[in-house]
């Protein structure tokens, strides 16, 4: 059974790989930003047990009161985790490491897999997108990622086996297509950690390419220092660094996601 429309005013973007350390997060992070800066209300789900999104906008995750752990299994509202962050337009629904153990909690929950998109829709009219930070698996918090979703990123880091688990991931979500969510296709493919000084770099570009046509952003992510850096100090890197690479990089994807060129 499909569940109900989305709201149309609102985009609603999960960034999945089920491969962990492909720069999800902090593409998630920094185009929340970068939509933010352009004047858009936007919404970061963490839904990463690990939180990292949740520390790389400035708040820590053991002092939050409540997080989307308590949305998805004690019937907490969406709208009483929120919290604001220090940038203005930016908004988060923190993680905790509770949410490791809803993987498991949720296997027998009533309506399991639809309870994230539920949670979105009660907010979505507050918001002009809203980004969902998936953990890397392919469990069921992945699951309610994509069923909340019109639109999936995907980022794919630069490097040998770049495409190793994707065809798995392409599967899935079209089995959540299929399933529970009719609205959901793959909306970009991200390349990240890109190196041009490597041969390397250049030959996954172009496969990428070859593979997945124009849904691959024209701009890429480099693999930067400063990049790297921002989230230690809890900061999207259009804080933290406004003019470095990444910065450049992460508004143009921004501009590019949005418009579609």
């Amino acid at each position: 059974m499909l569940d109900e429309e989305f709201d149309r005013h609102t985009r609603v973007f999960a960034v999945a790989n089920q491969k962990g350390g492909v720069g999800k997060t902090t593409t998630s992070v920094n185009l929340s930003a970068c939509f933010a800066e352009l004047g858009m209300r936007t919404l970061i789900v963490d839904l990463d047990p690990q939180a990292n999104a949740t520390t790389a906008v400035g708040i820590d995750s053991h002092q939050v009161e409540a997080s989307l752990y308590d949305v998805l299994l004690n019937d907490v509202l969406m709208d009483d985790i929120v919290e604001p962050t220090d940038f203005k337009n930016l908004y988060l629904a923190p993680a905790s490491l509770d949410l490791a153990g809803a993987e498991i909690e949720l296997v027998p929950a009533l309506n399991r897999e639809r309870r994230l998109r539920e949670a979105i829709n009660s907010v979505a009219h507050d918001y002009d997108i809203v980004i969902v930070d998936c953990p890397p698996s392919l469990g069921v918090l992945t699951i309610n990622g994509l069923t909340a979703a019109q639109e999936v990123i995907v980022p794919i880091q630069t490097e040998y086996f770049a495409l190793e688990g994707l065809g798995q991931l392409i599967r899935n979500i079209d089995l959540v297509k299929r399933n529970l969510n009719r609205d959901l296709n793959i909306s970009k493919i991200i390349l990240v950690m890109f190196d041009k000084r490597t041969k390397l770099s250049h030959q996954v570009a172009d496969e990428v390419r070859e593979h997945f046509g124009d849904k691959v952003c024209k701009q890429v992510v480099p693999r930067a220092v400063r990049l790297s850096e921002a989230p230690s100090h809890g900061q999207p890197i259009i804080a933290y660094d406004p003019q470095s690479i990444g910065s450049d990089a992460y508004r143009a994807l921004a501009k590019e996601v949005l418009h579609g060129s």
